[in-house]
């Protein structure tokens, strides 16, 4: 489509000129009515020539429903705005605002616009910039990483791309990576539902937590079932129990319900009740008020990598593969406890 500008005037496709001024003229305005197709548009969905600048017009205009903010705004002038918006009007066959000497207002279809573009927009914007390198990558999780195996593999990482491991925790279910708050994630039980690549690096045996002096403390393993007897600390948040694991005739209560893992800890070391918990956490010796013991029919808890099925970090799937390499290599570590019998040593 041919166009050309004079003065405030503007050629549509139809080759008939616009007399349409600058908002907060009487002259040219475009009076309000009903949305519909505009000359020059289609009037129904295709291929729109459309360019980023369009959406950041319109965006900034439908944010102020005024021209003049918005034009400042965006770093352009009102009458340019204007011309801006008209075309993205033709372009997609429709009118978006509403405009009187006075007033501007978003039309039905504007208001569906802005609402998709406050969240695509960001996004296209992010994936089109540049970058001359990835430099970091972040992983997110929720406690404790596992040990060894997992620095092992940031090391590794970090050597062969340059690239910087960022360690983000997170008191959240999904560790952020469900919405994009980290590149890739460490978790402990279930992992995303849907849209996501995950990765199953071993299944974790469970022990149980008591505070030193009580009576569980004194014993070398429970059984699950006997649980149910107890109170529970919960983390709620990101934690591996939940009442459901047992019968519904015998079920535990949840003496108290934490945010965190360190709130869940200082919980069994005051005596608030029992916590369950991966066997990584018992080799940490990570309180002096708290005895880990075994539970040997206890359900095991898987170990997840995941991160994004789209839009993934370009070194994603390398970070899984060293992580899964890293975690081979020692898998007698991290899937079983020492040999030695009677209750965990609490250092």
């Amino acid at each position: 489509m041919n166009e050309s500008v004079t003065g405030t005037g503007e050629t549509t496709g139809s080759g008939r000129a616009s007399t349409e001024a600058p908002v907060g003229t009487r002259t040219g305005t475009l009076p309000a009515g009903p949305p519909g197709p505009l000359p020059g548009g289609s009037g129904r969905p295709g291929r729109p020539d459309v360019a980023i600048r369009h959406l950041r017009a319109f965006l900034a205009v439908a944010d102020t429903l005024n021209f003049t903010q918005a034009a400042e705004a965006t770093g352009t002038t009102q009458p340019s705005l204007t011309r801006t918006i008209r075309r993205l009007e033709e372009a997609l066959g429709t009118r978006l605002l509403n405009r009187t000497t006075r007033t501007v207002a978003l039309t039905p279809g504007g208001e569906r616009l802005r609402s998709e573009l406050l969240l695509l927009l960001p996004r296209l914007e992010n994936a089109l910039t540049t970058r001359p390198a990835e430099t970091r990558i972040r992983l997110g999780f929720t406690w404790m990483l596992p040990d060894g195996w997992m620095q092992d593999a940031l090391a590794s990482f970090e050597e062969q791309t340059g690239a910087g491991v960022e360690l983000v925790r997170r008191d959240e279910p999904f560790a952020g990576v469900d919405r994009g708050v980290v590149d890739l994630a460490l978790l402990r039980g279930d992992a995303p539902a849907s849209g996501m690549h995950t990765v199953l690096l071993c299944s974790e045996a469970q022990v149980a937590a008591a505070a030193r002096g009580s009576e569980l403390a004194r014993r070398q393993s429970v059984r699950w079932a006997e649980l149910a007897d107890h109170s529970l600390v919960r983390n709620v948040v990101s934690g591996t129990v939940r009442p459901e694991l047992w019968p519904a005739t015998h079920r535990p209560r949840t003496a108290v319900a934490c945010g965190n893992f360190d709130e869940w800890l200082e919980a069994v070391a005051a005596g608030r009740g029992v916590g369950i918990v991966p066997e990584s956490a018992a080799r940490r010796g990570l309180h002096p008020n708290v005895r880990f013991l075994r539970i040997p029919d206890a359900p095991s808890v898987p170990l997840v990598l995941t991160y994004p099925r789209q839009g993934a970090h370009p070194l994603a799937a390398r970070f899984a593969a060293l992580v899964q390499d890293s975690f081979a290599a020692t898998v007698t570590h991290t899937v079983q406890f020492h040999s030695r019998q009677g209750a965990l040593p609490v250092p």
